[in-house]
């Protein structure tokens, strides 16, 4: 029962941190935020910010990491398959991350975020393509194919939400599921 108590408290002080952040981050440039900041507007003391992260780029990368599972969990419904829907679902997951980022991107992130986002996303649809290609492929195609499907998937997503293209997210993640399902198919 101590446990289970314990894990609630570490995962409420971990999200007051997480809020704490967000709140700052509206506020003012990355760069001027301290550990100080984050910690007075959470209401814990700096030992506690650091039993749970050892800075704030950490604590920005578990915000972001935690984004990006999710969001292809959600869309995924946690089913791991390699099809013309999953594909489908996972270029709408990647939108609704790019489209979702709760932080009040100031001009003083792009060039900090963006990167990590793009790194984030990709490597979690890497880990996805990797298991529901699982039984299908041999490793030197898994290893081939894995990291070009999930680069498709990441930038028809990011050209949707970037507003490069002139079509809604589902037109977008019709044509990117058919190309990478075309592409599997057309080499088998």
């Amino acid at each position: 029962m101590a446990t289970k108590a314990m894990n609630v408290r570490t995962t409420q002080t971990k999200q007051s941190l997480i809020n704490a952040f967000f709140q700052l981050v509206s506020e003012k440039d990355f760069e001027k935020i301290t550990i100080a900041d984050i910690t007075t507007r959470a209401l814990v003391n700096r030992a506690t910010f650091y039993a749970h992260f050892n800075d704030k780029y950490e604590l920005l990368d578990y915000i972001i990491g935690d984004s990006a599972s999710t969001a292809i969990e959600d869309f995924t419904s946690g089913v791991v398959k390699f099809d013309q829907d999953s594909i489908y679902q996972l270029v709408l997951g990647v939108c609704y991350f790019y489209e979702q980022p709760k932080i009040q991107c100031r001009s003083s992130y792009v060039g900090l975020v963006v990167p990590q986002l793009k790194d984030k996303i990709v490597n979690e649809l890497n880990m996805y393509l990797m298991k529901s290609l699982e039984n299908i492929q041999t490793d030197i195609e898994k290893n081939f194919y894995v990291p070009i499907f999930a680069k498709i998937i990441n930038e028809g997503a990011l050209q949707w939400a970037s507003g490069n293209v002139k079509m809604n997210k589902e037109e977008v993640a019709k044509r990117v599921s058919s190309i990478v399902i075309g592409t599997y198919e057309s080499s088998q």
